[in-house]
C-alpha cells in the first residue's frame, strides 16, 4: 500500500427533505449566486425549495449552464459575480453545473491575465470564492471533490482543474430528486460512477486490501441497484445506494494508496471535445478498448475483477480477465449505453490520429497508471474503439 494523505472538508447532508437546510448552511451576510442548468429544476419543484430555503439571503441567478460546462457562458457568470459583488455561489444541478461553480470559484480570485490559464497552464486553485451544492443528478462525485472539467467550444478543448480551494463547503444530497430524471441520465450516472471506480482500481494490486474492498463493494451496489433505478427513480432505498455511490466513487477516499489509471477519462474527454459524446458514454467507448490493449500489465486485477465482483470462478487468470471485460461490456449494454464510436458518429475516421497529436501537441506523452501511455499507443486503443 502506497504512503497518503487525505483530507475532505465537504459537509455531505444526506437524506430526505434536505434541501431546507440551505438557509443554516449560507452565511446570513452572503450575497448570493444561484447557478443552474437547462431549467429542469424549475419543473421538478427543486428551484422552489431552494428559493423557499434561501427567502431571507440576498440571491442573484443565473441559468444556462449547459452539460460539459462551456467556458465561454462561465464567463458571462463571472461578469455576474463582479458586476454584483457575488460572495458566495451556489451550485443547485449535477456535476456539469458544479464543475462550472468551481472554475468560477476559482477564476473569481484568479490575478493571472486570462482564466482559461487556469485550466491549460494547470494553476492549483488554493483558495476560491466559498460555495455549497444541491446534487441533482448523481453521476459524477463533484459534489464532494475538488476537481473540474471545462469545455473550450470554440478550440474543441476539454480540460481539467482542481486544487484543495475547490471543495464544496457542503453538498445537499435528497435522493428524491432522481424521481424526475429521465432515463437516458440515469444510465449515463450509473457509467460514469462506475466507471469512476474501475479508473482507481484497475491498475495493479500494491496489497491494499481495504481499498480494493471498498472499490469492490461501489461497484457491486450500483450493478444491483442499476435494474432498480432505471425501472422505478422513486425506489427511494435505490436511489439513495445510487446517489451515495456516486459520491463514494470520487470523493478521493479510494485512490488513498493505490495506483490510478485516468487514461480512460483523458481520451473519452476528448471524444466529448470533437463529437459532443454524453460523457459517460465516452468512457464506455473507452474503457474495454483500453483495457484490452493493456491487458498484460492489468490481467492481475481484471481477473480479480472478474472473480469477486462478477463471480467469475472458472479458468485461468487470463480466462478470468477477458471474461471481466465481456461483463463489463454486457452490463454498459445493459444500461442502454453503446460501446463502440461507430454506434455514435459515422465521421470517427481520423479521431485516433487526432486525439494522439493533442497529447502530443499538450505533451501528455506518458497516460496510465505506469505513466507508458505514449500518443501512439493512444492512437491504436482509440482505433480499437471504432
Amino acid at each position: 500500500m502506497n504512503n497518503f494523505e487525505f483530507q475532505n472538508p465537504t459537509k455531505i447532508i444526506f437524506g430526505k427533505e434536505t434541501i431546507k437546510n440551505l438557509e443554516k448552511e449560507i452565511p446570513k451576510d452572503a450575497k448570493v449566486l444561484l447557478l443552474y442548468g437547462g431549467g429542469s429544476i424549475k419543473k421538478n419543484g427543486i428551484y422552489d425549495q431552494v428559493k423557499t430555503a434561501l427567502a431571507k439571503t440576498t440571491i442573484v441567478e443565473f441559468g444556462g449552464i449547459p452539460a460539459n460546462p462551456e467556458y465561454e457562458v462561465l464567463l458571462d457568470a463571472l461578469k455576474v459575480i463582479k458586476d454584483e459583488n457575488i460572495t458566495y455561489l451556489l451550485a443547485v444541478g449535477g456535476g456539469s453545473v458544479i464543475d462550472g461553480t468551481k472554475f468560477l470559484s476559482a477564476a473569481a480570485l484568479f490575478e493571472g491575465d486570462t482564466p482559461w490559464d487556469i485550466l491549460s497552464k494547470h494553476i492549483r486553485t488554493e483558495k476560491g470564492m466559498p460555495f455549497g451544492t444541491v446534487l441533482t443528478l448523481p453521476a459524477t462525485g463533484s459534489e464532494m471533490n475538488s476537481g473540474a472539467v471545462i469545455t473550450r467550444r470554440e478550440t474543441k478543448e476539454k480540460l481539467g482543474m482542481g486544487g484543495p480551494g475547490l471543495f464544496p463547503e457542503f453538498s445537499i444530497l435528497d435522493p428524491q430528486v432522481i424521481t424526475s430524471i429521465p432515463k437516458r441520465q440515469l444510465a449515463n450516472g450509473l457509467t460514469d460512477s462506475f466507471t469512476h471506480v474501475l479508473e482507481q482500481y484497475m491498475t495493479y494490486p500494491v496489497g491494499a486490501l481495504l481499498q480494493d474492498h471498498f472499490a469492490e463493494s461501489i461497484l457491486q451496489t450500483i450493478i444491483e441497484v442499476a435494474p432498480k433505478v432505471l425501472k422505478d427513480p422513486s425506489d427511494y432505498k435505490a436511489a439513495s445506494n445510487f446517489m451515495w455511490s456516486c459520491t463514494m466513487a470520487l470523493n478521493g477516499l479510494i485512490q488513498k494508496g493505490v495506483p490510478t489509471d485516468w487514461a480512460v477519462h483523458a481520451m473519452g474527454h476528448e471524444l466529448t471535445a470533437l463529437f459532443g459524446i454524453d460523457h459517460a458514454r465516452t468512457l464506455a467507448i473507452i474503457a474495454p478498448s483500453h483495457y484490452k490493449y493493456n491487458f498484460e500489465a492489468k490481467k492481475e486485477k481484471l481477473a480479480q475483477y472478474g472473480e469477486r465482483v462478477w463471480n467469475i470462478t472458472e479458468g485461468s487468470i487470463d480466462d478470468k480477465a477477458y471474461a471481466a471485460i465481456e461483463k463489463t461490456v454486457a452490463f454498459f449494454h445493459e444500461l442502454g449505453i453503446d460501446t463502440k464510436l461507430s454506434d455514435y458518429t459515422k465521421e470517427y475516421e481520423g479521431t485516433a490520429e487526432e486525439i494522439a497529436k493533442r497529447f502530443t501537441d499538450r505533451g501528455w506523452l506518458g497516460l496510465g497508471e505506469h505513466q507508458s501511455l505514449s500518443p501512439d499507443k493512444v492512437e491504436k486503443i482509440v482505433k480499437m474503439a471504432y
